[in-house]
């Protein structure tokens, strides 16, 4: 998030936003949250305590566990590739810090 709410790299289509949900469409385009049953953080993090603490989520318990493997994976991966994609304009002097 730093480089984009630090103004290191811009692009309009973020929309004024330094979120990964913003930030993964421009730069990593191939990837996205749109066909995950979990598909932004606020809800992941509700769901989580509806299912594991509450108990509120009891028969959908099992589901809900694996939608959240699956959107944690994807952040973990979006990260790695905006990474990859910074790093790459770091080496060709397109972006400083």
């Amino acid at each position: 998030m730093v480089p984009f709410a630090s103004d290191w790299y811009v692009d309009k289509d973020f929309g004024g936003s330094a979120s990964i949900k913003h930030v993964l469409p421009v730069l990593v385009p191939e990837l996205s949250y749109k066909a995950l049953g979990i598909q932004e953080g606020t809800a992941a993090s509700r769901l989580w305590m509806e299912a594991v603490l509450d108990g509120k989520r009891d028969g959908e318990r099992e589901q809900i566990l694996s939608d959240l493997v699956e959107y944690c994976g994807l952040d973990t991966l979006a990260m790695v590739e905006i990474f990859r994609v910074l790093s790459q304009l770091d080496t060709n002097n397109e972006i400083r810090s």
